[in-house]
């Protein structure tokens, strides 16, 4: 008797784990089923369909038309693809070092439209769409690495007749721009950083979690919409050409970037120019007190300022003081 209940026993939980293998099973494969239908080869950026490149060049062009004029547009080709550049010329120094202005992750050339009268008036002014980020650059070779992002940029530089050129970056551009001036400075004049991310601090991780619903592209327009306000400290953004294109390129283009790592300190003591960092005292993407605080201990030759009730969209809360504070930087900097 009770070796027949042993052997039931032990049936009993030879037949359990085999159901629990063939779950196994099936699961692995329909999570094999999912990666495969899910898996994304492409090793450039891309926009998702011709309709929705369509809205984002709508929306890019309705943003453009709040710019002045550009006097010049300027493809670039460089090892990584093609870069899209405009050139507005400036007032009063129309011989000065031009600036090169860098936009934020998913943005592109018109985010500077709130800047450009003021900066205009003392010089000339570049402005770029980022390699492989929404715009009109196209992306042709993988960018994987800090030295990959500061070369393509770098080749660029070479390419424009100036000499020596300004940098100003704004968010990620800020990292864009610190990231050329700690491995390839070489035309580089000085660098402004409006609330740069990555650079000096790391993310936060409300930034860090509000982005993953954000970067599924068929998440409603209203969680996007909601982000870039959120990171606007709640400013409202639905009748904003600049936002609307910031918001179809976020649906529109997957982007295949290496993720940007922070420079040590010791990278950051290296950089032989002047640098301008204007933090966004009120930034929600980052602790922007510790960032001053990096930077004003690793730069050999910083100026920090914050701006007390700034969002990390500063450029465009703050663009005739942020000029004038250019101005006054580069001309206590330069000979």
């Amino acid at each position: 008797m009770v070796m027949k209940l042993a052997r039931k026993v032990g049936n009993s939980l030879r037949a359990h784990r085999r159901g629990l293998l063939r779950a196994a099973a099936v699961l692995a494969v329909i999570t094999v089923a999912i990666a495969y239908a899910l898996r994304d080869p492409a090793p450039v950026g891309y926009f998702t369909s011709t309709r929705s490149h369509d809205r984002f060049v709508g929306a890019y062009r309705e943003a453009m038309a709040q710019l002045p004029a550009p006097d010049r547009t300027l493809d670039v080709r460089t090892g990584y693809g093609v870069v899209r550049l405009y050139h507005f010329s400036g007032g009063a120094e129309p011989a000065a070092a031009p600036l090169l202005l860098l936009p934020g992750r998913a943005s592109a050339s018109p985010v500077w439209a709130d800047n450009l009268p003021s900066l205009l008036r003392s010089r000339g002014v570049y402005t770029v769409d980022l390699l492989g980020e929404p715009g009109m650059s196209i992306q042709q070779r993988p960018i994987t690495g800090t030295t990959a992002h500061a070369q393509w940029l770098h080749e660029v530089l070479l390419a424009l007749p100036e000499p020596t050129i300004h940098l100003v970056g704004v968010s990620f551009g800020g990292w864009t721009a610190m990231n050329l001036a700690v491995h390839r400075p070489q035309k580089v004049g000085s660098v402004v950083l409006l609330d740069p991310v990555l650079v000096f601090a790391g993310l936060s991780a409300e930034v860090v979690l509000r982005s993953i619903p954000v970067s599924v592209r068929w998440a409603p327009r209203s969680w996007r919409d909601s982000f870039t306000s959120w990171t606007a400290n709640g400013a409202p953004v639905q009748d904003v050409p600049v936002a609307r294109m910031i918001e179809a390129g976020m649906q529109a283009y997957v982007m295949k970037l290496s993720a940007p790592t922070r420079p040590s300190e010791d990278q950051l003591a290296a950089v032989d120019v002047p640098v301008l960092v204007l933090m966004a005292g009120k930034s929600r993407l980052h602790d922007a007190g510790e960032a001053a605080k990096l930077a004003e201990r690793s730069l050999t030759h910083g100026t920090v300022k914050t701006y007390p009730d700034a969002s990390h969209a500063l450029n465009g809360e703050y663009p005739n003081e942020i000029a004038a504070d250019i101005s006054a930087f580069l001309r206590a900097e330069q000979p």
